[in-house]
């Protein structure tokens, strides 16, 4: 088995931190183009336009997409047969140090009362880091850098069981009182199930699953958002959102948790893979 040292998972933390920041993943560029060519107003076009050159711009130049680089939020996989004989919440901590000064990232976190500011992305509680066991010798990697202009629209309702019909109201309503601030076209993450803390999770989670496969009830959201004539960046037109992803638990019997986490069109996310299967 390939060895997996503190080393190579610091290297590995500055590395996918780069490529998150600085270049989005294929589905999410492909939903902004087919936007571009769909979308009826010509002012909004223009604004998709701009997008799709920054983003352009940011993955040539190897420069963040956006001056808000976000809280960082990781998803770790562990396989059950691997064995580290290191701090991994530490080793991963170095990196995001490492890499909010040489990429550079603006520092973001703060303590919520006092507001200063730890300088380097890494302070009580962040990043924020969620683990998961696997099978096999693999430990993964996936970071998903979070701007607060979205995440600050993001709404969570508990509802009656009674109240399954509200929901794709709800999802509607949080992206019309959000209006333009979240920086639209947007991707929904929508959470259902779960408890009151377990719905959020699942919404936020949902951002990661490719934005190109949605069913029907997905579907139907996505219409009932795009309806409203919020459009990119506010201005309006036909794509005020780009996809919506739903990803639902099991709940208590007399609980319906329902988490909307709103994110704008920069939907960035990246993962790395480290160990084999020797």
């Amino acid at each position: 088995m390939t060895e997996i040292t503190r080393e190579s998972v610091i290297n590995a933390t500055i590395n996918v931190l780069k490529k998150a920041e600085t270049s989005l993943p294929d589905d999410v560029v492909d939903a902004l183009k087919s936007a571009e060519n769909t979308e009826s107003s010509e002012v909004a076009r223009s604004q998709i336009n701009a997008v799709l050159k920054n983003i352009d711009i940011a993955r040539k130049h190897e420069i963040p997409m956006c001056q808000d680089t976000g809280i960082l939020i990781f998803y770790i996989q562990i396989g059950k047969k691997l064995r580290l004989d290191f701090d991994l919440e530490d080793a991963i901590e170095e990196g995001v140090r490492y890499a909010t000064s040489n990429i550079p990232l603006r520092p973001n976190a703060v303590d919520p009362i006092t507001r200063k500011n730890s300088g380097n992305n890494v302070g009580m509680g962040l990043p924020d880091i969620k683990y998961q066991f696997i099978e096999g010798n693999y430990l993964t990697i996936t970071v998903a850098p979070k701007g607060a202009g979205s995440e600050n629209m993001s709404r969570l309702q508990m509802f009656n069981p009674t109240q399954l019909d509200n929901i794709k109201k709800f999802a509607a309503e949080t992206v019309l009182n959000a209006g333009g601030k979240p920086c639209p076209p947007l991707i929904l993450g929508i959470g259902i199930g779960g408890s009151f803390d377990k719905a959020p999770r699942l919404s936020k989670s949902a951002l990661l699953d490719n934005i190109s496969k949605m069913d029907d009830f997905e579907k139907d959201i996505l219409d009932d958002v795009n309806s409203l004539g919020i459009g990119p960046m506010g201005i309006g037109g036909d794509t005020t959102a780009l996809s919506v992803k739903v990803k639902k638990s099991h709940c208590h019997t007399a609980s319906l948790p329902v988490a909307v986490n709103i994110q704008c069109w920069a939907n960035r996310h990246a993962s790395v893979t480290l160990g084999d299967d020797d």
